[in-house]
């Protein structure tokens, strides 16, 4: 058997559908039955001329006057101008008028219908001015004045700002307050004019033209708080997008709130949703930028220590290399190399006596086997002589070595440079080259001279040169 509901279940379950599905919406639409009941809260019906909506605007979202005389849209936090407020702050509700709202689905219970629980309201515009807004639009677009190609980025921090709005307004301040909490600092000159009425156009184009002409400021901003479709007209003229397209620099325009969008905001190089964006669109936060310096300078401190680990490690490398081919090494090496000869001379000169001796025993004792006791010992004094000669030999061969042993290891000691220095001599070289001096012809006054002595080396530098006459 199906479920049966009661009307109140049934009326929950939508509800829930209606309100899950559709939880902020934006309708357009014309007004009609306007209630202004006691409560505060205003009452109307949207509709395209086919179906009808109900619409309910609680107090708490009404548009409300600031200390400053401006209204303020509680729902966005946007401004409207004290003098473009008219009689009563926010959108005028008028039978026929047409209206834009944005809020969430709810369904009246009791009653068992739909609404919608606005949260912002603001006027579409009328029908004229909306065709006028087109047909300018779809001209400019034409011209390519809208084109992306001739948009210009804005610069990373400008530190020199034209704003052009109006020096009463609720926008300037906003804007000069969050450029004040914004970047690392900059100068803004105001470029005082008209934000609306007849004359607006004309002035707004003027000011434009003053900030060219100086030629002071890195990038312009363009900035009025929010108004209906004729507050804004002014933005939507040919003579203010011409002077937006002839501007010689970036131009960011903050015209309005989130839904506003003018022909100004199409011709210029970067749109802001509000004057309070267009401050955010050219300053960083300070916090931002705090963390990016952070960053930096752990970059800093990761790449100094690698370039200083580089340098150690190619130090290391000098150090061995230079220690390798220095006076010093040499010499020791070539110590070695003669104490290995030597020791190899010793090794061979025992070997060849070793040998001698050996065969002079072999031979001894074949003549002892071939000869009889008599004549052995007649043989043996024989030949005493000639064995004490050969030993004599032998011992002369072997003082022979070693005092031409002795000679080399005396030239040896004579080829030490650093020995003239125990003697009170200096070696000298030349600072530029790193060779050493040996004539006048070789040095010129103002040279670099290094004067390496026994326990040093004084650094010093040419002032005159005397030769020698004789030379």
């Amino acid at each position: 058997m199906p479920t049966i509901l009661t009307v109140a279940e049934l009326t929950r379950a939508v509800k829930d559908v209606l309100e899950t599905e559709f939880p902020f919406v934006w309708v357009r639409g014309q007004v009609g039955n306007v209630s202004r009941p006691a409560s505060g809260h205003i009452y109307f019906t949207l509709t395209d001329g086919d179906c009808v909506l109900s619409v309910v605007w609680f107090k708490s979202a009404h548009w409300r006057r600031n200390a400053d005389g401006a209204s303020v849209n509680p729902a966005t936090g946007e401004v409207m101008e004290p003098e473009e407020s008219g009689a009563g702050p926010g959108p005028r509700l008028e039978e026929g008028r047409e209206l834009l709202c944005a809020g969430r689905l709810n369904i009246y219970e009791r009653r068992g219908v739909y609404q919608l629980v606005a949260e912002l309201v603001q006027e579409e515009g009328v029908g004229d001015l909306h065709l006028a807004f087109e047909a300018l639009k779809q001209d400019l677009a034409g011209r390519g004045w809208f084109d992306a190609e001739r948009k210009r980025p804005l610069p990373r921090h400008p530190w020199r700002v034209a704003l052009i709005t109006s020096p009463r307004g609720a926008a300037v301040r906003d804007f000069l307050r969050l450029a004040d909490e914004r970047g690392w600092g900059t100068e803004i000159r105001v470029y005082p004019t008209l934000v609306q009425g007849d004359q607006a156009p004309a002035a707004i184009a003027r000011a434009l033209g003053q900030a060219a002409t100086d030629g002071w400021a890195e990038v312009a901003v363009l900035v009025r708080g929010g108004g209906s479709l004729e507050d804004l007209w002014a933005f939507n003229t040919e003579v203010v997008a011409e002077a937006l397209v002839e501007m010689p620099i970036p131009v960011v325009t903050g015209v309005g709130h989130e839904p506003d969008v003018t022909i100004a905001d199409y011709v210029a190089d970067q749109r802001a949703a509000t004057p309070s964006h267009a401050a955010e669109l050219l300053w960083p936060r300070r916090s931002s930028l705090m963390q990016e310096v952070d960053g930096l300078e752990v970059r800093l401190g990761r790449a100094y220590a690698a370039f200083l680990e580089r340098r150690g490690a190619r130090l290391e490398e000098l150090r061995r290399a230079l220690a390798w081919l220095s006076p010093g090494q040499r010499l020791e090496r070539l110590s070695q190399g003669f104490a290995q000869a030597e020791a190899r001379l010793l090794r061979a000169g025992e070997r060849h006596l070793d040998a001698r001796e050996r065969e002079l025993a072999d031979r001894a004792r074949r003549l002892q086997q071939a000869l009889e006791p008599r004549r052995l010992a007649e043989r043996e004094q024989t030949l005493a002589r000639p064995v004490q000669a050969l030993h004599r030999a032998g011992r002369a061969w072997l003082q022979s070595r070693e005092r031409e042993q002795a000679g080399m290891e005396s030239r040896l000691r004579a080829l030490d440079p650093a020995l003239p220095l125990e003697r009170g001599y200096s070696l000298v070289r030349l600072r530029s080259t790193g060779s050493f001096l040996r004539s006048l012809k070789e040095v010129r006054p103002g040279d670099g001279l290094d004067i390496q002595v026994r326990d040093g080396v004084v650094r010093t530098e040419v002032r005159e040169t005397l030769g020698n006459e004789e030379s």
